[in-house]
């Protein structure tokens, strides 16, 4: 099978920092096609106007992709970027599959859906969104990677409890300026491998490695700064983590879920249709992890993480009253549809 990844060559409009996705499909020697598409927004503002006329433009690349590589299929994952290359792929009648991750979806995605021949999805409540004769609720596919050591990018002595901070492949800079304020206090109880993003605007990556430089060798030691891990390094990173700080997105959620790995869950505020906030109401719910807002005081957080730690077995064993709640075989059950 040939595959054709389309996707976001740069991860920021605003700026040229290579996306994580280029960079991970370069390394697996696929062909990948770069698309700006617009979108529109609910907020009027000179952001908003730029991707609204950039919507003609997306519209023109997306049939030129199509009408250029001709596919068999497409596989869609949803987004605004993937809206164009769907209503092309269904006016040249080349079969669309669809993957929604989230609870609940966006404009896109519905959309997305209309045109589909299969519609799979992560959560048994997504289905009240599409057509249910052509919805499989299957789960969300997840990395083989994370559940094994490939690559470690550090060898880390583990003579106390490991903290994992990530504000996904952007980084955030939010949860970077709350662990800039509370780092001191963290390396004194936990090794900390804070991953940090590459985004130029806010260059949290160069301050916090010039508040690291300044840091005893023992707590510098303690202190594990990286602007992303690449699928090959994150089964190690998980392996010797006790828990995970982070967003709440469908990915990081299905993972932890299938790991095991309790998680403090920092919801993003403007997620479409709040999706990382009752992702992270379900680890909380269930037992299996907390929630801490990103406008509350670094001191909460840091709070929330010693609790955690402290509790960490009581944490862990709730997954075991999570039993078959998610499907695991998400990756087969798609593939048999598509390919069979």
């Amino acid at each position: 099978v040939e595959i054709i990844f389309v996707g976001r060559k740069y991860a920021l409009d605003s700026e040229k920092t290579i996306s994580l996705e280029y960079k991970e499909i370069e390394k697996l020697k696929m062909k990948f096609i770069s698309l700006q598409a617009g979108r529109l927004t609910r907020i009027l503002s000179l952001k908003s106007i730029v991707n609204f006329l950039r919507i003609p433009f997306g519209i023109i690349k997306a049939f030129l992709i199509v009408n250029e590589e001709r596919p068999d299929k497409v596989i869609s994952f949803g987004s605004y970027l993937a809206l164009p290359i769907v209503i092309w792929s269904s006016i040249f009648k080349i079969p669309v599959y669809t993957h929604e991750q989230t609870i609940n979806p966006g404009l896109s995605n519905k959309i997305i859906g209309r045109f589909s021949k299969k519609i799979f999805v992560a959560f048994d409540d997504a289905v009240q969104h599409f057509n249910f004769k052509k919805t499989i609720v299957c789960g969300n596919p997840v990395r083989s990677s994370i559940f094994k050591v490939i690559k470690r990018p550090f060898i880390i002595k583990k003579d106390r409890p490991v903290i994992y901070i990530t504000g996904g492949s952007l980084g955030s800079h939010s949860i970077n300026e709350h662990i800039k304020k509370i780092i001191m206090q963290l390396l004194k109880d936990y090794i900390v491998i804070h991953q940090v993003g590459d985004t130029k605007e806010y260059q949290d990556f160069e301050r916090l490695k010039g508040l690291k430089d300044l840091m005893s060798e023992k707590f510098k030691n303690r202190y594990y700064l990286r602007k992303h891990f690449f699928e090959d390094e994150i089964g190690y990173i998980y392996s010797i983590s006790d828990l995970v700080v982070g967003r709440a997105g469908a990915n990081t959620f299905f993972e932890l879920v299938y790991l095991t790995l309790p998680a403090l869950f920092i919801p993003l505020p403007w997620s479409s249709g709040r999706e990382q906030q009752k992702h992270a109401e379900i680890f909380a719910k269930k037992g299996i992890g907390e929630i801490f807002h990103q406008i509350e005081p670094s001191a909460k957080l840091l709070r929330l993480i010693n609790l955690m730690v402290e509790n960490k077995i009581r944490y862990k064993e709730n997954f075991k009253k999570l039993g078959a709640l998610y499907k695991k075989n998400a990756a087969k059950i798609m593939v048999d549809q598509i390919l069979g």
